[in-house]
């Protein structure tokens, strides 16, 4: 799960992790309102999912999601170009993203900037620290041309965060004296955030220093572990689904695993290494995934009939591929959804369904006796081969 900028804020100032002062607007009169209770020079910001908001451009015809001003009325006026307005960058795709909320914050002189983030790393099950004296827009074309000037710290997951590794990580940052009591305060209050929240990552791009020597975080971006979020309840209410795909926003409401691609053919799968598995062999097979899905091991008829609408919710699947392997779910209880939702979504494409495991003979019964127009499979191959080949017809 993502957040806003706006909300990261929040979070920071929750976690005593310095930042300029700001307000989250959701109409041109409210950002004209804070710029004017900020005074000074202020910055509007975009708040979309979503990075190179700097660079990116609306299909209104205005340009960059990031303003810097010292006049209020100037910033109610772009506030009402970017509002309700859709914002593409780089990282959106061309299909962009609406903005339907802007944040207004104080603007800082900047002497330097800086990228600090902890993210976890999977291979050694262990948060870790990475930090570059080349923060801003481009720290993506700094990792590719010149990854020495990309700090790593790998932090003991039992340990946490040692005096030592601060004072390390400072260094190497090149702060000394104040600036660098202030940075080691930030970075200890960072790390608490980041395990106290279950994320998964928190990225600050730019950090910078001011000419004052102040050490703030002036962009934030925070990445959630989607399986802790039972235990963070504050948390899960800043989630905003607008931002998300529609179709895993509801995959998400019944329990299912769904996540789109740009294929189509469709996966209905139970297990996350089965779903995997399958998408990798039609891709063998000359076909490309629609999606990964996955209905879990304990899937009800009423789990897989939602499951079909949201996968025929999506206008390139051509065809659906279920690939199931009863171990605790029942394979008749699967054919009971597999029919039942192609009776209320008038399937009108190829299906392919390859069963095995408990309780297969009655399903595959249940599914010859159904009326349904499908082509039953013997195995993985022989499913996705047949998939693939349907799809031409």
């Amino acid at each position: 799960m993502n957040i806003h900028e706006y909300q990261a804020k929040q979070l920071f100032e929750q976690f005593s992790v310095p930042s300029p002062n700001g307000h989250v607007a959701e109409t041109a009169e409210r950002a004209q309102q804070i710029a004017e209770e900020l005074s000074g020079q202020v910055v509007i910001k975009a708040q979309i999912h979503a990075g190179g908001r700097g660079k990116g451009n609306f299909k209104n015809g205005f340009e960059g999601g990031v303003h810097l001003s010292e006049s209020a009325e100037e910033i109610g006026t772009i506030a009402s170009q970017m509002i309700g307005q859709v914002l593409v960058t780089h990282q959106t795709g061309d299909s962009g993203k609406v903005v339907n909320k802007v944040m207004v914050a104080q603007a800082v002189d900047i002497s330097k900037e800086y990228y600090l983030a902890i993210l976890m790393d999977r291979e050694n099950c262990a948060p870790v620290i990475v930090a570059s004296t080349e923060g801003g827009v481009n720290i993506e074309e700094v990792a590719e041309k010149t990854p020495e000037k990309i700090i790593r710290e790998t932090i003991h997951p039992l340990a946490g965060l040692q005096p030592y590794e601060i004072r390390k990580i400072s260094s190497n940052l090149g702060f000394a004296g104040d600036t660098a009591k202030q940075f080691g305060k930030l970075l200890k209050s960072l790390y608490k955030l980041f395990l106290s929240c279950d994320c998964s990552l928190v990225e600050i791009n730019p950090l910078v220093t001011t000419p004052d020597n102040q050490v703030l975080a002036l962009d934030a971006k925070f990445g959630f572990d989607d399986n802790a979020l039972y235990r963070q309840p504050e948390i899960e209410a800043l989630r905003d689904p607008s931002e998300e795909d529609p179709r895993e926003v509801a995959a998400s409401e019944f329990g299912l695993n769904y996540i789109g691609l740009d294929g189509n053919i469709a996966c209905l799968v139970n297990g996350a290494g089965l779903a995997m598995a399958t998408m990798d062999i039609i891709k063998h097979f000359g076909g490309e995934p629609a999606n990964f899905l996955d209905v879990g091991g304990g899937a009800t008829e009423e789990q897989v009939t939602n499951a079909f609408k949201i996968i025929l919710g999506d206008p390139n699947v051509k065809g659906i591929l279920v690939n199931i392997f009863g171990g605790i779910m029942d394979c008749d209880v699967i054919a009971n959804g597999i029919v039942g939702a192609c009776k209320q979504v008038d399937l009108s494409i190829p299906l392919v369904v390859r069963l095995e495991g408990n309780n297969v003979e009655a399903g595959k019964q249940t599914l010859a006796n159904s009326g349904v127009n499908l082509i039953a499979a013997d195995d993985l191959s022989d499913a996705a081969e047949k998939a693939v080949q349907a799809i031409k017809l």
